[in-house]
């Protein structure tokens, strides 16, 4: 398995507008089969970041707090890959795997969370805040939670208006849900038939909050039915439900059909930042869903289905590793902004 040198590693182009990979495809000789371990691998490098991203920041070599995305892999992968190039996706903050399917190279964000001239930000953000580059069609992440939405829903009329074929996705946690953007921009949605997909990741804790503590119902996706849209209810520690669904999803508002709410059940595995030790969570929850991990339950379905050979696994897992070991040398020698640039893009008079 060798990584591409310069190009960040993004299998799956021929779906999504993305570059061949960071690991060797020569042996792929099914469409099915490609998909499947392209599921797989782009699962395997969040992985590798975060382990990578966690283990900086418990170092101190990290800038400011950030989040880890452990649990959430097959929904940002797995939505991300139904994509296409004339799609427009607002990733959240545990939406990692869908900046890097899109095509934003792993150097570039650890460069971002790092306070680096060279990440999205240009250093003005440390965090995952702000990291778009709408050349990927990424709109960056707006920390004010459910903020995004109507920015999102404001990308998906955009679409429309301009006579483009696309749609817009963006990502919402269970807590979000309360807020009343969410109601608002699924209504608006609905009226206008919007080309808009919304995914809520139901990862059973807004930050400390337990789900049942702040819904009445237990069942998100239902709400979907007050507005006249589709609500789907999946396991999103399935990547390849996950995908089918989303592409399903999308390939409906880009027909003009309208939009539609995926409700995805997760789990966070470590706390809301890298500050908490989630200990309010009880361990029996983890435990549960620690045997649904996300990678583990594909990696399984592959060997499972002769999809792919323990040594094909291993391998890619091991460039994984590789490659962010590379993007995290890269990003911590790449230069601070100038501090001459600090009023640089600031708009307000």
């Amino acid at each position: 398995m060798v990584p591409v040198a310069d190009r960040g590693g993004d299998p799956g182009r021929e779906r999504s507008g993305r570059t061949t990979g960071w690991y060797d495809r020569a042996r792929m000789d099914h469409p099915d089969r490609q998909l499947r371990l392209d599921l797989f691998g782009w699962m395997a490098l969040t992985r590798a970041f975060d382990d990578a991203m966690v283990s900086m920041w418990k170092q101190g070599r990290g800038v400011g707090g950030t989040f880890s995305q452990r649990g959430h892999e097959a929904i940002s992968v797995g939505v991300a890959m139904a994509t296409t190039g004339g799609d427009v996706m607002a990733p959240m903050h545990r939406d990692l795997g869908a900046y890097l399917v899109r095509g934003m190279t792993p150097e570039r964000i650890f460069a971002n969370l790092l306070g680096r001239a060279t990440g999205p930000s240009g250093g003005r953000d440390s965090n995952l805040h702000g990291m778009g580059d709408l050349s990927l069609g990424l709109i960056g992440f707006i920390s004010h939670i459910p903020q995004a939405l109507p920015t999102a829903l404001g990308a998906a009329m955009a679409l429309r208006y301009r006579g483009t074929v696309g749609a817009s996705v963006t990502f919402v946690g269970d807590g979000g849900v309360s807020a009343g953007a969410f109601h608002e921009v699924l209504n608006m949605a609905a009226l206008w038939k919007a080309p808009f997909v919304l995914i809520v990741e139901n990862n059973q804790f807004a930050y400390s909050t337990p789900v049942q503590q702040s819904l009445a119902i237990t069942d998100i996706a239902g709400m979907a039915a007050g507005y006249g849209i589709p609500g789907i209810r999946i396991d999103g520690n399935e990547v390849e439900t996950v995908y089918r669904t989303a592409a399903a999803a999308l390939e409906k508002a880009r027909r003009g059909e309208g939009p539609s709410l995926i409700e995805a059940s997760t789990m966070r595995m470590l706390g809301h930042a890298i500050h908490d030790g989630a200990e309010y969570v009880p361990a029996e929850i983890l435990e549960r869903w620690r045997l649904r991990d996300p990678i583990a339950l594909h990696r399984s379905l592959l060997l499972a289905s002769g999809a792919a050979t323990e040594p094909e696994l291993d391998g890619i897992v091991a460039a994984a590793r590789t490659r962010i070991e590379r993007a995290v040398a890269v990003a911590e020698a790449d230069p601070l902004p100038d501090p001459a640039s600090l009023t640089d893009g600031v708009y307000a008079p």
